[in-house]
C-alpha cells in the first residue's frame, strides 16, 4: 500500500455484483469495515512506537506526527457525525506537517480541508495455499534488518519527507513488538531487495510498505515479498488497498478488487 499519493485513472472499482453467487467469497464481504480495522490497528502501532499521540473516535482514528511524519486519519466508519467532523478539521487545522486521510467507505467529504484526492481499490484475497517465492524472504528480527528494511520503503515510495535519513523514523524499533505487526526482507545473492509489512487484526490480514528499491525492479522482487509475508497469512483471509501499478501483481496472486477507498492528502 502506498503512502505516496498517486493519481488513479479508474476512478471507481466497486463491484458488488457477485455478492449472491454461490461462489462468493465470505471474505469479500464488509471489505471496506476489515480494511479500515486493519490500517487503524496498523497506524495506531505506528504512532505508539514513534511516541505520537493517538486520537480514538467512533468515527475516525488519528495520529498525530510531527513535521515530517504529519498527520493521518483512519475513517472508520461511513456516517461521521457533525462534531467528530469538527474535531477532525480542527486536529488537521494544527498539524505539524502533511495531512493524510483513508476513507475505505468513500462516503465522507474532506474538500473543506483544501486537500486533493484519488481513488484506489481495496483488494481481498481468501484464505488459501501460498506458493513459495523465487527468493529468499526473512521476517525481521533485529534492529539492524529492521533499518534496512525502513531504507527500503524510503527509497521504493520515494519518501522525500524522510529524508535525510534518520534511523528509526519511519520504522522506529518497537513497531516489531507492537501486537500482530511483522515486517519482511527480500533476499537475493546475499542483498536485501525488498521490503514489507503485515498486520492482523481480528481475524484479517493487510500488507503496507511493498517495496523495492528502483535498482532492484523488474526481477519479481515485489511478488516475492508478498508470497513470502502471505505464507504465515495462508488460513486468514487478507486484504491491501492497491496502487495502479500494484493491482495486475495483486490480481496473479489471488486477490480481487471489491470496492475503493479514498484518499485525501495536503501534500
Amino acid at each position: 500500500m502506498a503512502d505516496t499519493p498517486q493519481t488513479i485513472p479508474d476512478a471507481h472499482v466497486e463491484d458488488r455484483s457477485g455478492q449472491d453467487r454461490p461462489d462468493h467469497p465470505a471474505a469479500f464481504d464488509d471489505a471496506a469495515i476489515h480494511q479500515a480495522r486493519n490500517s487503524a490497528a496498523f497506524w495506531a502501532a505506528t504512532g505508539k512506537s514513534r511516541g505520537h499521540e493517538v486520537v480514538r473516535r467512533r468515527g475516525f482514528l488519528a495520529v498525530l506526527g510531527d513535521q515530517r511524519a504529519g498527520t493521518r486519519f483512519l475513517l472508520q466508519e461511513p456516517d461521521l457525525d457533525t462534531h467528530e467532523l469538527a474535531e477532525l478539521t480542527e486536529l488537521a487545522a494544527r498539524s505539524a506537517g502533511q495531512v493524510d486521510a483513508e476513507d475505505p467507505f468513500s462516503s465522507t467529504d474532506l474538500t473543506h480541508l483544501g486537500m486533493r484526492n484519488w481513488q484506489m481499490p481495496i483488494m481481498v484475497r481468501p484464505p488459501g495455499p501460498v506458493p513459495a517465492p523465487a527468493m529468499e524472504v526473512i521476517r525481521v528480527q533485529g534492529t539492524q534488518e529492521l533499518r534496512t528494511a525502513e531504507q527500503i520503503v524510503i527509497d521504493g515510495f520515494e519518501l522525500t519527507r524522510f529524508t535525510p535519513y534518520r534511523p528509526g523514523e519511519l520504522f522506529p524499533a518497537t513497531l516489531t513488538e507492537q501486537p500482530g505487526v511483522d515486517v519482511f526482507l527480500a533476499v537475493l545473492d546475499g542483498e536485501t531487495v525488498g521490503a514489507g509489512v503485515t498486520v492482523v487484526h481480528d481475524g484479517f490480514g493487510s500488507h503496507y510498505w511493498i517495496a523495492t528499491p528502483s535498482a532492484h525492479r523488474s526481477r519479481g522482487v515485489g511478488r516475492a515479498v508478498m508470497l513470502g509475508s502471505l505464507a504465515p497469512l495462508a488460513d486468514l483471509p487478507v486484504t491491501l488497498t492497491a496502487s495502479r501499478l500494484g493491482r495486475p501483481l495483486y490480481e496473479s496472486l489471488g486477490y480481487t478488487a471489491v470496492t475503493s477507498s479514498t484518499w485525501w492528502s495536503s501534500q
